[in-house]
């Protein structure tokens, strides 16, 4: 997911992003404990997917803040 894409989405779909990201990093997880997971690489694109999220929600936050 390319990081203008997340700037894109609003607020409300960003945390249902990340939910949504994170409950699948769960599940990878869990395949690669039990030896299942076909790709690997996935995890590592999730990690990052929802660092970018968890950014774009933490700058516009700030900004909320700073406008108050």
């Amino acid at each position: 997911m390319k990081i203008k894409e997340i700037i894109e989405m609003s607020t409300d779909e960003l945390l249902t992003k990340k939910r949504d990201l994170r409950q699948e990093s769960l599940h990878l997880r869990l395949q690669q404990q039990s030896g299942q997971l076909e790709q690997p690489s996935r995890l590592r694109l999730l990690r990052k997917d929802v660092a970018r999220v968890e950014t774009v929600l933490a700058q516009r936050k700030k900004k909320t803040e700073a406008a108050k």
